[in-house]
């Protein structure tokens, strides 16, 4: 355990987020989503991205808005599978947002990490039901291509045409996000890469839809994570891209500053394949405040992972309480608009962390009309209210007890003498 603050260590460096990247069911770029979170839309319709005809029910959060020929200019896109198209749409965002170019890159080392649950699932439905209908000679070899999840990484790399870079995928399903967000931090303050484009992406499935349904998690119109009414969760799909690099390098070409990465906490007790376990939940946060050098009374917000469903928000719950004690930061869930995205969700809930801090508003839990008792919470339903954002915890909880928390901070010249870190 180290005294020093994070970023102040010998060898490394304060990390910062400079550039945004969105593609959801209610805004693309970084401009709408806000707009959005501050409002408390809701990104729920009636699916149609695959046919849920005998379902009882078949409401999620689509994106409908998205013109993948906008952002994709250099790869066909008929050569991408749907949740490559979120991905590499965001990360042309996010640079764009971040006032950066090919150049840029291309002179510098960096990284490319994108989380996943599902990686390309729309297109081996397709394919699943080609063969289902004529046979595996019907699969058309364009589909087939597309299919690999290492594309949602490798396929930005090739729409920017950049060598010098590490693309991988990490596949930790809904806490995929936030873990490659810290796989870049680790990156840039450690020197290794002079950039990092982090996120999540993935694509509304029918394989995924009918897992949750069969498992009885699935709400008939609308999320309500934290509310004793609350029925389960709503699929998604969507991409969030953030753009990482040390402070020195914003600093040297002025670049905006949304928030600095603080640290971040990961854990896995492989507890059960779908059911949570707070203790290592709450394992996981301290483990993220220490890495961060927050002390839990100067979190002034949560971002939750906040599904929907009675066991998540409940042991979630329990978990901020175990840590935070009895007085536990406002938490809000996302999911409320968006549906579950799955591998973007950490990544979109860190970017909306992110804004919050910048623009100065805790974004609503919506569809809420009574808190369970259980979860005994602040959640800020309905309406966003203002806030002066200082330090956000943004928690990414995944199937198999995979935990990813990642802490940001309101940006400040100087580092807060009182801060005390560790690098665990």
């Amino acid at each position: 355990m180290s005294s020093v603050p994070p970023g102040s260590e010998p060898g490394k460096c304060r990390v910062v987020l400079t550039g945004f990247g969105v593609v959801s069911s209610i805004g693309i770029g970084a401009a709408e989503f806000t707009e959005s979170l501050r409002a408390g839309r809701s990104g729920v319709s009636p699916i149609s991205v695959f046919d849920v005809e005998g379902f009882a029910h078949g409401n999620g959060c689509e994106v409908t808005e998205f013109s993948p020929e906008q952002w994709i200019t250099r790869t066909p896109v008929s050569a991408l599978g749907r949740a490559s198209r979120f991905a590499v749409g965001a990360a042309r965002m996010a640079l764009e947002d971040a006032g950066l170019d090919s150049d840029w890159l291309s002179a510098r080392r960096g990284l490319i990490s994108v989380g996943t649950t599902d990686g390309e699932s729309y297109e081996l439905d397709q394919l699943v039901a080609t063969e289902i209908a004529y046979g595996p000679e019907g699969m058309d070899p364009e589909v087939v291509r597309r299919t690999s999840a290492i594309r949602l990484s490798t396929a930005i790399a090739q729409e920017l045409e950049l060598t010098d870079v590490e693309a991988m995928t990490i596949a930790t399903a809904c806490s995929a996000g936030n873990y490659a967000i810290g796989y870049g931090f680790d990156a840039v303050r450690n020197g290794e890469v002079q950039y990092a484009l982090c996120g999540g992406a993935d694509a509304m499935c029918r394989k995924t839809f009918t897992g949750f349904y069969r498992l009885g998690t699935i709400a008939p119109e609308c999320c309500q994570p934290f509310d004793i009414n609350r029925k389960g969760i709503l699929t998604g799909e969507g991409a969030g891209v953030l753009v990482l690099e040390s402070l020195e390098s914003a600093l040297a070409r002025g670049a905006r500053i949304y928030a600095e990465v603080l640290g971040y906490g990961l854990n896995c007790d492989a507890y059960h394949q779908v059911a949570p376990n707070g203790d290592s939940v709450a394992e996981c946060m301290e483990i993220a405040l220490r890495n961060a050098g927050v002390k839990p009374d100067e979190v002034d917000l949560i971002s939750a992972h906040g599904t929907g469903t009675k066991a998540n928000d409940i042991t979630e719950a329990g978990a901020i309480r175990k840590v935070f004690g009895d007085t536990t930061p406002r938490t809000i869930s996302l999911k409320s608009m968006l549906g579950h995205t799955m591998g973007a969700a950490s990544a979109l809930g860190a970017i909306a962390c992110g804004l919050a801090i910048t623009h100065g508003f805790i974004p609503p839990t919506i569809n809420h009309t009574e808190t369970d008792p259980e979860c005994d919470i602040d959640c800020v339903p309905n309406q966003a209210v203002d806030a002066d954002l200082r330090v956000v915890q943004n928690n990414g909880l995944a199937f198999g007890g995979n935990n990813a928390i990642v802490v940001l901070g309101k940006y400040e010249p100087e580092l807060r003498d009182d801060r005390v870190g560790s690098a665990a």
